[in-house]
């Protein structure tokens, strides 16, 4: 399955790429990168088979992925059903531990009560979500660890 940005780091700077090298390299369908085209993406020149330069599709997928970034101001969660940075309902944020210094904020939405997330340092909650209630739960337990092993083995008795 492809990815859903493709990775511009992925398209070497001075290298000229055809149509389909380069759905190749970024692991997209030939007609997405003639979509590209038809947004603003330059080809070398109007000769056919059309070429690419690495550099100008670098830029062109760079420039394409920051107008998608959506970064969000001290005290807000980005809501993934509104689709916008929103501020906590009722001003209140759990913060759940999933290392030593690092974790998630999960808060609901003030406007659609959906559930929000943010990974968080834990230093840097002052920072984040000034003025807000920020309250520490415990993580839930990992199914990865395994208890003792079962008294009722007999292994010894194998031989």
């Amino acid at each position: 399955m492809a990815v859903r940005r493709p990775n511009p780091y992925r398209v070497k700077l001075h290298h000229s790429y055809s149509v389909p090298e380069l759905a190749a390299c970024c692991d997209v369908h030939k007609n997405t990168v003639r979509h590209w085209q038809r947004q603003g993406l330059q080809p070398i020149d109007k000769g056919r088979p059309l070429l690419f330069h690495g550099g100008t599709v670098r830029a062109f997928l760079i420039e394409r992925n920051a107008g998608r970034k959506r970064p969000c101001l001290p005290g807000t969660l980005y809501c993934l059903r509104c689709r916008e940075a929103r501020r906590p309902a009722l001003d209140m944020v759990d913060y759940v531990p999933l290392k030593a210094d690092s974790g998630d904020l999960r808060a609901l939405c003030e406007n659609c009560e959906a559930p929000m997330h943010r990974r968080a340092r834990k230093a840097d909650l002052a920072k984040i979500m000034p003025g807000l209630a920020v309250r520490f739960t415990n993580a839930l337990p990992r199914l990865s660890g395994r208890p003792d092993a079962s008294l009722n083995c007999d292994e010894e008795g194998k031989g």
